[in-house]
């Protein structure tokens, strides 16, 4: 019988797609990179997702995020994402925190519920915390590094974060996660070199300009529509991979 994921089982089988039925995935910060990730495991029909994000959707995310549009701004991105996934699959389970996720948050999360677990933010003490949390509850996890100041959507590669090279994230989170005794962490991360913005954002109004507690970023990224989205959907791959691979019936 057919179904809105047919053409997918076509490629993986039908014993992959009831795997990706019964897996649970999480995923914090659902924006440029992380709401493409939401949309392709949605469109690949896993069952259970947990969106954790606590931004409203803003004018100058319409460039580049899936949740962005004028009908959609001021409103959260994880309410946003729950109504588009919930369209695309009436049967899913969408859990949605308002939430920035930090060290101080992390016990509202019980990870060992979790069959992956995407990092998908930008601070790096959460994305280190994340990647701690992960270790202890023994479930993969996989991290965007960089996106932001990039031009080249085929730059990009998946590896374990001590065999990165160029990304300046990616370096400061190898030396800190070889401190807390992370051994690896598979990561999606470019060598391209990141360009220096243009001119600095001044609105003091945009959201997007500041920082946690009403401190202006030392500088806005630039960004586009091409080079998050082709990171949050090599991430959706991998996690796939990892899903139908690992996860028993």
């Amino acid at each position: 019988m057919l179904d809105a994921f047919s053409r997918t089982g076509l490629l993986l089988g039908s014993e992959a797609m009831q795997k990706l039925a019964n897996s649970r995935v999480a995923v914090f910060g659902i924006g440029g990179v992380g709401g493409y990730v939401v949309e392709a495991l949605a469109r690949s029909g896993v069952g259970a997702l947990d969106l954790i994000d606590d931004d409203k959707v803003c004018l100058t995310n319409l460039n580049r995020q899936i949740y962005a549009l004028h009908s959609t701004l001021g409103r959260y991105k994880v309410d946003v994402a729950k109504e588009r996934i919930l369209d695309i699959n009436p049967d899913a389970v969408v859990r949605t925190y308002r939430t920035f996720y930090t060290p101080e948050t992390a016990s509202r999360f019980d990870f060992k519920a979790y069959d992956h677990i995407v990092d998908a933010i930008d601070t790096v003490t959460a994305k280190l915390s994340l990647a701690e949390q992960a270790q202890t509850a023994g479930v993969p996890l996989i991290s965007s590094m960089g996106a932001g100041n990039k031009l080249d959507p085929t730059a990009f590669e998946v590896a374990d974060i001590y065999e990165t090279s160029v990304c300046p994230l990616a370096k400061v989170m190898r030396r800190e996660l070889k401190r807390r005794g992370v051994r690896k962490l598979k990561v999606v991360y470019s060598r391209e070199v990141p360009l220096t913005p243009l001119s600095e954002q001044t609105d003091d109004v945009d959201p997007d300009a500041l920082e946690r507690g009403g401190r202006r970023r030392r500088q806005t990224p630039g960004s586009n529509a091409f080079v998050p989205p082709t990171a949050g959907l090599i991430i959706a791959g991998e996690v796939i991979k990892e899903l139908i691979k690992a996860k028993p019936n």
